[in-house]
């Protein structure tokens, strides 16, 4: 019999029922699978976990929000031989799962992962350390990863708009850069950054239209934002613009991307979650080690090898 693990982060979004898990277990079991759960305990957990789960595991299915699942991935590629992934989406955002195309039913999400098809994806990586989809650092990126638990559990996304409009203080800060893309430098003052493999961030859908995840490409994205209002009219843009024609932003599609700061600047944003460090410099590339299972329904949409 398969064998699959799935790693659970009770913590992500909102609270569910208790006999979940129950349903999760029979639905695996139809499908073959001899099923082990076990559940997160603390920030990086899941990494752990995964990095030391027995070779024999078939599949692994990271349980929870797009941190949950870039803690699963972190750990895999810790490993000599590397397990077959998979994400149930479990968050309050879950920008990764719905790009794939997943609902908000959990059973029939995990029915369509199921069934689905095995692709090898391209994970990001910023100085060595994985992201699945987004890693950006600027004014308000915190809001996702500082808006209180109990907001998100009460009012689900509009938790982190309402924390959001409290950091509405202040002057938008701006960071000093060189940045070399393909060889070529760069150089300028930039209140926001985005380096992502996503054509969903922050709950705003279709930000680029061209996003392949076997493509060995990233995104990335450079926004000179001067103010409050200017920041509110370029998200508006997200969404009625192609992102190569919205003023005061530079685009760029590349598998090779090296920033350096003047000083150290504020945390990184990756995945949602914080990201701490003490550099100036940041190289971003891509790994080709993480195959997945994932749902049918969006893959001639998001992978090259069809």
């Amino acid at each position: 019999m398969k064998k699959c693990v799935i790693i659970y982060n009770k913590q992500s979004g909102k609270n569910k029922s208790e006999d979940l898990i129950n349903k999760f277990s029979e639905m695996i079991e139809q499908y073959g699978y001899e099923l082990q759960i076990i559940y997160t305990k603390r920030k990086g957990h899941a990494s752990t976990i995964t990095r030391d789960l027995p070779d024999d595991i078939d599949l692994v299915i990271a349980a929870g929000g797009d941190g949950t699942f870039n803690e699963v991935m972190t750990g895999n590629l810790k490993r000599d031989k590397k397990l077959l992934l998979a994400q149930l989406p479990l968050g309050t955002v879950n920008d990764v799962g719905t790009m794939y195309g997943y609902g908000k039913n959990y059973i029939e999400d995990l029915d369509m992962l199921l069934n689905g098809t095995v692709k090898n994806i391209d994970a990001c990586m910023i100085n060595n350390k994985p992201f699945t989809y987004c890693a950006c650092l600027g004014n308000f990126v915190n809001v996702s990863y500082d808006t209180p638990r109990y907001l998100k559990e009460k009012y689900g996304r509009i938790g982190y708009i309402i924390y959001g409009f409290r950091q509405l203080k202040g002057k938008l800060k701006n960071y000093n850069i060189k940045y070399i893309v393909d060889k070529k430098e760069y150089s300028g003052k930039y209140s926001l950054i985005f380096i992502t493999n996503s054509s969903r961030i922050a709950g705003v859908d279709n930000i680029y239209t061209d996003v392949k995840l076997d493509d060995n490409k990233f995104e990335v994205l450079f926004c000179k934002i001067k103010s409050k209002a200017a920041l509110i009219k370029t998200l508006y843009l997200f969404k009625t613009k192609d992102v190569s024609e919205i003023p005061n932003c530079e685009y760029f599609k590349t598998d090779n991307l090296e920033i350096i700061f003047d000083k150290v600047p504020d945390s990184w944003c990756l995945d949602g979650e914080e990201m701490k460090h003490k550099k100036t410099k940041f190289k971003f590339s891509i790994n080709k080690d993480i195959n997945m299972l994932v749902p049918n329904v969006n893959i001639n949409k998001l992978f090259v090898n069809k």
